[in-house]
């Protein structure tokens, strides 16, 4: 009979959490979204229309090596989707299926649904993992993981909504400290690989997690330490050969480390908070740029559950960290990576470490990787309010709803930004007919020639443009990046923009390149831009 209750509430709890993923996702995201086609009548923006011209591109080319490899897009070199977060880890499968798919499909709306759905489902997991496999705590934790604003307000970039993965690579470790063996170490190193495929900056941070195994076992003095090691051993081998084989070796961004970094206020500063929000009427900065990759804060429902922690467990919370030492240890050094040489509280840096060692340019958005010490936060909060006798289980299950309830301007900023329709700037159906019998396109300027402050639009332009070359999709000359090998790319337009036109080529000129472009060929006005062919 206590089997049969075990597996009910098993089965309830996993149920619960993905029909809410599910009931949330279908909620926020609108059927065009999941299922794109050709000749959408808005245009996409920012870093999404990005994603998808990368995925086009790549679903449209024929198969190469490295795996990644566009070489329908920046000749000769050709793009690594990875380098414009295309998630291959989708985008491999959406290749293999492309002759059942839509023209134009590409799968960023996709993942999105991917990962609300599985949010909840992974918390669920985690929780799991620190022994509390009841139902009600379950239902509590499935609520307010969907709900954490960091995850929510991610909607920008496809590929960072995959928290899911860290609460992943959180549960494992959960199970490698209590029970570890082959099977489970396999598992932890498909999931790293997986998650390089989603994104490397996710990545690190379920490395990070993995890493913790052994640091806790050897702080316990138990001997399965060796082996842990050399289980994250595999898993770093697994990553860094996957990097290697699927071209990720070299690649370099524009640093800036501390840029977008964690400010000491963030995650207790309510911005979005449904209860807190009037205190609270944009992101807290100190750098300069914008708090919005820094922006952690934990939510109305975790903020309470820790204060309750504070006051109603704080001898179990003690016990916890100590046996979990090295797991804590990690997440400090997480917090202090978030918080970079440039320590930012409210709106002043009060201490400035000077410059970082070369390395750490690598990860120039920072304040990502508190996300997660927020989600180990949760994970401990619930599991250790769930043990108070009596009053534990209707606790958190008053910090699910407070957090999910909280959450709501979250929610609907981005239920509101899925269904946003922006206007095509440039003169959509006239480059479609040009497009349509074109072999190749050339813009101008290309990303890098693209001047800062952009006056004239012309990345928004350049993002429009190569949306609709993408449906197709036609080579095309650019393409807006956010790492890539070697140099960086140089402006050199003016040699580019002085050869002839080549036949079948069609050359589009934004505004910003229009006057050293004059005398390019036969070129038509379509709007702000000009079309030019071979005369």
């Amino acid at each position: 009979m206590r089997v049969l209750s075990q597996r009910l509430s098993t089965t309830l709890s996993y149920a619960f959490a993905l029909l809410l993923g599910a009931a949330l996702a279908a909620w926020i995201l609108p059927p065009e979204m999941l299922v794109p086609r050709a000749g959408a009548g808005f245009a996409p923006q920012g870093d999404a229309a990005q994603h998808a011209i990368a995925q086009r591109y790549f679903i449209g080319d024929a198969w190469r090596w490295p795996p990644l490899l566009a070489a329908n897009i920046l000749p000769p070199e050709g793009l690594n989707i990875a380098f414009s977060d295309g998630i291959p880890l989708l985008a491999l499968p959406i290749k293999a299926l492309r002759a059942l798919l839509p023209d134009g499909f590409h799968g960023i709306g996709l993942w999105y649904a991917i990962a609300w759905t599985l949010q909840p489902v992974a918390a669920v997991w985690c929780l799991r993992g620190t022994g509390e496999r009841r139902l009600l705590p379950a239902v509590a934790i499935a609520l307010a993981a969907s709900a954490m604003p960091a995850f929510i307000n991610r909607y920008g970039h496809a590929a960072l909504t995959g928290h899911f993965t860290i609460l992943a690579g959180l549960g494992l470790y959960l199970r490698l400290v209590r029970a570890p063996s082959v099977a489970l170490w396999g598992a932890a190193v498909i999931a790293s690989v997986a998650t390089l495929l989603v994104h490397p900056y996710l990545a690190a941070m379920v490395l990070a997690l993995l890493g913790a195994v052994p640091a806790t076992l050897l702080l316990r003095g138990d001997r399965r330490w060796i082996g842990a090691a050399a289980g994250v051993a595999a898993c770093a081998a697994g990553v860094g050969g996957t990097m290697a084989a699927f071209g990720y070796l070299g690649a370099q961004g524009d640093g800036g480390y501390g840029d977008f970094a964690l400010n000491l206020l963030s995650p207790v500063w309510p911005y979005r908070s449904w209860v807190l929000g009037g205190f609270a009427a944009r992101e807290i900065d100190a750098t300069g740029h914008g708090g919005w990759e820094g922006y952690n804060w934990l939510g109305l429902g975790l903020v309470a559950g820790l204060l309750a922690v504070a006051v109603l467990a704080p001898r179990q919370a003690l016990e916890v960290l100590r046996r979990h030492a090295g797991l804590a240890l990690v997440l400090a050094g997480l917090t202090a990576i978030a918080v970079s040489f440039r320590l930012g509280v409210g709106e002043a840096v009060v201490l400035d470490l000077g410059k970082p060692p070369g390395f750490l340019e690598q990860f120039r958005a920072s304040g990502r990787f508190f996300w997660p010490v927020g989600l180990a936060m949760l994970v401990a909060t619930v599991a250790l309010l769930a043990r108070l006798p009596r009053i534990g289980v209707p606790l958190v299950l008053a910090l699910g709803v407070a957090q999910f309830a909280d959450a709501q301007p979250n929610r609907q900023a981005m239920h509101d930004w899925a269904h946003l329709r922006e206007p095509w700037t440039v003169d959509a159906p006239a480059l479609r007919r040009l497009l349509a019998g074109a072999e190749s396109v050339a813009v101008f300027p290309t990303w890098p020639c693209v001047p800062k402050p952009d006056t004239f639009g012309d990345h928004v332009r350049q993002l429009q443009v190569l949306s609709l070359a993408a449906e197709r999709p036609v080579p095309a000359n650019t393409m807006y990046v956010a790492r890539w090998r070697g140099e960086r790319p140089r402006c050199d337009d003016a040699t580019a923009m002085a050869r002839p036109i080549a036949p079948g080529e069609l050359r589009i000129i934004l505004p910003g390149a229009r006057q050293a472009a004059m005398a390019a060929g036969a070129c038509t006005e379509v709007g702000d831009i000009l079309a030019c062919r071979r005369p």
